[in-house]
């Protein structure tokens, strides 16, 4: 017998709710979207014309209100309100999943997961990044040995938006949690963290480069592994002409990818996991090469096939961890451990030091 889908209230329906939330829970076998938390007019109108047996609602408290009709809340509003949202929600008995950053310090997460712990509840965080293509190639060839001991990571999550489009993610009031330090920021820095283990110190610098701009919008962290393996990261908003995504530098190969995973693109364009066969996959000109002592862009080294990227991947692994089949993806203690990196990246930038950990 098929089990009954398990009921999801989603908060937020902006980017991350609209966007990447609600198609991926919609899509997940074994949940069901069944509640959407805005009181913006036109994104309820929104809800409704793209899930059509969704009940919008105007606050969270009507939601909490309903704790015994639903079986799991799921936070995507400003970054500013995910600790009191995921507070409520879990002393409501709801298990829980928070779009990243989880919290604005290191502190608040680990109260989180403790209260988590404390009420028998899941928190998870989604870290979609995790399920990115390129990611989960490279993975694949630290895994077979293929470039040796890693010795260096360079990940670059580069825009060219050259006018501020203002909002909070823009804001330059440190409770908006806002700049992309803790905004692609929170991605980079878990994807090193999950490469290559937990980092011993950290340097960074950020610079607001853009006219109008209040907050970071080009910004470099470099962290030390405490395997010994280096991480440049570059997150900007302000990048004309772009590097590339990943280069990764090994004593055997090293491995060049250019561009992003397709599916944050397919998601915005409309385009919904399970509706075609090659959900995930890219063209084969966008392949990154492996190889040794010769450049990517003059032909060196050979194509390797990227994976398909699967942010399914992540609500499937939420729900098989509710009903008990399965871990937690990403906990909120993998997350404060992340945001002990970015908060020593800002006091670094902000002192002009290397902070050690």
């Amino acid at each position: 017998m098929t089990a009954t889908p398990l009921r999801v209230g989603l908060i937020g329906y902006g980017l991350a709710g609209s966007v990447f939330h609600a198609p991926l829970i919609a899509a997940t076998e074994g949940l069901a979207l069944d509640t959407v938390v805005t009181s913006n007019p036109e994104r309820q109108q929104q809800a409704r014309a793209e899930f059509p047996d969704v009940t919008p609602v105007a606050a969270p408290e009507e939601l909490f209100d309903r704790a015994d009709e639903l079986d799991l809340v799921v936070i995507a509003s400003p970054n500013k309100t995910h600790v009191p949202l995921a507070t409520a929600a879990l002393k409501a008995g709801l298990p829980v999943v928070v779009d990243k950053p989880v919290a604005g310090t290191a502190a608040e997460a680990r109260e989180l997961a403790a209260l988590a712990e404390e009420r028998g509840l899941l928190l998870s965080v989604f870290q979609n990044r995790r399920w990115d293509n390129d990611f989960l190639t490279l993975r694949r060839l630290l895994a077979d040995g293929e470039l040796g001991d890693a010795w260096r990571f360079e990940s670059r999550f580069e825009r060219w938006r050259p006018r501020p489009k203002g909002g909070w993610r823009e804001s330059g009031d440190p409770a908006e949690i806002g700049g992309l330090l803790y905004d692609l920021g929170s991605h980079v820095i878990d994807q090193a963290l999950v490469l290559f283990g937990p980092a011993t110190e950290v340097y960074a610098e950020t610079d607001v480069r853009r006219a109008g701009a209040e907050a970071d919008d080009d910004t470099f962290i470099a962290l030390t592994h405490a395997s010994g393996v280096r991480s440049h990261l570059y997150v900007s908003a302000t990048t004309a002409q772009l590097g590339p995504r990943f280069r990764v530098l090994g004593s055997r190969a090293g491995y060049v990818k250019y561009g992003l995973d397709p599916q944050e693109a397919a998601l915005r364009e409309g385009s919904r996991p399970g509706t075609t066969a090659d959900w995930g996959a890219e063209d084969e000109s966008l392949w990154g090469r492996v190889g040794s002592g010769e450049s990517p862009l003059s032909g060196g080294g050979t194509p390797v096939p990227s994976l398909p990227g699967d942010y399914p991947a992540y609500y499937a692994a939420v729900a098989a961890a509710l009903r008990g089949a399965g871990p937690n993806p990403v906990t909120a203690w993998e997350a404060a451990a992340a945001l002990d990196v970015l908060e020593a990246a800002r006091r670094s930038a902000r002192d002009k030091v290397t902070v050690t950990l």
